[in-house]
């Protein structure tokens, strides 16, 4: 048989697949710039003055940082920021450790009713989450919870999502490396925290960095159980800029250029392992 890998491309051949790929290109940096475009209204619209950002145009006629010196001082910005920081490290280390447990048992150990349970752990995924926060809510006021970090935090500590996600890479780990553990004098435990959790830090890193920013960003449950002020969440603040007599869309814009920070920076930190973590989600299970 003729080898055809050797065989040097035709002049047309590589007008075609320089075409291609300027086509593919194009459509790449179109998609960037329909991505980015509202990111950039917001960081100039954070620049303008309450009534330019009435006025026509993009661009600030008269760019000023007055906004952020007014978020920054005069509202409980940094407040918010700190409580939102903190119920999203709380809900993550608490979804990685108990998320990974109920993960490595359905995965690995042997009981009746194992693939029920699992069953009935995914079912709560078809449960929006609109429909929740009534029972949440109650249960928060019958133990006395209500109107805390807590509280906050409560609902997201543990996730049908992170369950089914880590049950499949638990799953992926050859049988025989436990069973050589347990030779070993492992307990359960220990085959779990010295086996299991180490071959399966890619998935963990795409947990931890999916649920941060999604504690990070929640809004619904945070309104509905928050009633002191020193206790709000960053969004809830920010929506606190909107009210009957109208938007104060310059501080609005400011603070979400401000919120947006950590975002971006769990990004240009974490890049590789969210681009995995996307890749993962959609080929373990």
């Amino acid at each position: 048989m003729i080898a055809t890998q050797n065989i040097p491309k035709t002049s047309t051949q590589k007008r075609r697949s320089r075409g291609a790929a300027w086509w593919v290109y194009a459509i790449l940096i179109l998609g960037s710039v329909v991505t980015a475009f509202p990111f950039l209204w917001m960081v100039l619209t954070s620049l303008k003055t309450y009534q330019d950002v009435f006025q026509p145009g993009i661009f600030p006629p008269n760019p000023t940082l007055e906004n952020y010196n007014e978020v920054l001082r005069n509202t409980g910005f940094l407040r918010w920021f700190v409580n939102s920081i903190g119920v999203a490290i709380v809900s993550t280390i608490s979804v990685l450790i108990f998320d990974s447990m109920v993960a490595y048992t359905l995965a690995k150990l042997r009981f009746p009713g194992k693939e029920i349970i699992f069953v009935l752990i995914l079912s709560t995924l078809m449960i929006p989450t609109e429909m929740l926060v009534i029972p949440w809510y109650l249960g928060a006021l019958k133990l006395g919870i209500a109107n805390t970090y807590f509280a906050i935090a409560l609902p997201g500590m543990i996730t049908a999502f992170g369950i089914f996600l880590l049950r499949g890479f638990f799953e992926s780990i050859p049988d025989e490396l436990f069973d050589a553990g347990r030779l070993d004098g492992l307990s359960e435990f220990g085959l779990y925290t010295r086996i299991g959790l180490p071959l399966i830090t890619p998935a963990l890193a795409a947990l931890a960095i999916f649920n941060f920013l999604g504690n990070y960003n929640a809004y619904l449950w945070p309104l509905i159980i928050i009633q002191s002020p020193e206790i709000r969440t960053l969004p809830i603040g920010i929506a606190l800029f909107s009210g009957e007599a109208g938007a104060e869309w310059h501080l609005i814009m400011t603070a979400s250029s401000l919120a947006v920070i950590p975002v971006l920076i769990v990004f240009a930190i974490f890049q590789k392992q969210i681009i995995e973590g996307v890749v993962l989600t959609g080929t373990k299970g």
